[in-house]
């Protein structure tokens, strides 16, 4: 894997509260990188950092394997705040500005506007748009100069649920393409959705990471019930493989160690005498282990 980003032990302090400690994390090429956490876990903040607008205290980062410099930053698009455009000018004519400060050619702007389905709209005044519609005008504006990473904080914050699934919609389709994404959230449905990984992060300190399922769904939960259920959470326990053994009315729900499925279990307990009314699997709750993690 070709890393586009390293983050190496960076740290950051306002006043007594540390935004971040110690961070260090690779994020490889096409990968959709969603930095999950609650507000305040200090996502901005990396991404202030790696963006050149904020210093760190210590620590470093490197973008395609150097140091961060102007030929680098031309191939990074970014969305950090909440975007500022002229109201009394069209889409149009705000991206012809922005082209003017990004040093591309004008020609990019109907390109970015039909990426982003606003291009019926382009000659719209901005004041006119939807709060859905400025977001991807926003995006529009990090996608002039076609760059290989996009950089986007909270890119569904405030949005009405069109709003939401037009703006992942666009970012599933860059992804697509084949672009780097790096996306901070304190939403973790739609980092299910759009992310292929997630860094988790807690007033400042990294939790874990790596590929979305892995972090948040890491295994499946089996079910099983029988006629004598005082039998079957004895004959259970004696099994190999089996863990986490918790008994509710009518099931009994455990985990198995990986190379363990619920053939393997109901043949063992066959084996012992007991005979599954019932048996299943069932998937780990993608927010319950989110908010084990935070909590």
């Amino acid at each position: 894997m070709t890393a586009i980003l390293n983050i190496n032990g960076i740290s950051k302090s306002y006043k007594k509260v540390k935004a971040l400690n110690n961070l260090s994390l690779q994020i490889n090429q096409g990968e959709v990188y969603g930095i999950l956490g609650p507000n305040g876990s200090g996502k901005t903040t990396t991404l202030g950092i790696i963006l050149d607008v904020l210093k760190p205290d210590s620590g470093n980062y490197s973008w395609f394997g150097n140091s961060p410099n102007k030929e680098s930053r031309k191939k990074i698009g970014s969305l950090l705040e909440t975007p500022n455009f002229y109201p009394y000018l069209t889409a149009r004519q705000n991206l012809s500005l922005v082209c003017k400060i990004k040093q591309v050619e004008e020609s990019e702007v109907d390109r970015v506007l039909t990426v982003v389905n606003l291009i019926e709209r382009a000659n719209s005044k901005f004041k006119t748009f939807s709060l859905g519609m400025k977001q991807r005008l926003a995006l529009g504006s990090a996608l002039l100069g076609n760059p290989d990473v996009l950089v986007l904080d909270e890119p569904t914050n405030g949005l009405d649920p069109q709003g939401i699934a037009e703006v992942r919609t666009i970012i599933k389709g860059l992804a697509a393409q084949g672009k780097t994404i790096i996306m901070a959230s304190h939403i973790l449905d739609e980092v299910e959705k759009i992310c292929s990984h997630v860094a988790v992060l807690k007033q400042g300190n990294l939790l874990t990471f790596g590929p979305i399922q892995a972090v948040l769904n890491k295994q499946e939960q089996v079910y099983v019930a029988a006629d004598d259920m005082e039998m079957l959470k004895l004959v259970l326990a004696q099994i190999e493989g089996v863990s986490n053994i918790k008994p509710s009315t009518s099931k009994v729900y455990l985990l198995l160690e990986q190379g363990k499925d619920s053939a393997y279990l109901n043949k063992a307990l066959f084996e012992k005498g007991i005979i599954a009314t019932e048996l299943g699997m069932q998937k780990s709750d993608l927010e319950a282990n989110f908010l084990a993690l935070v909590n």
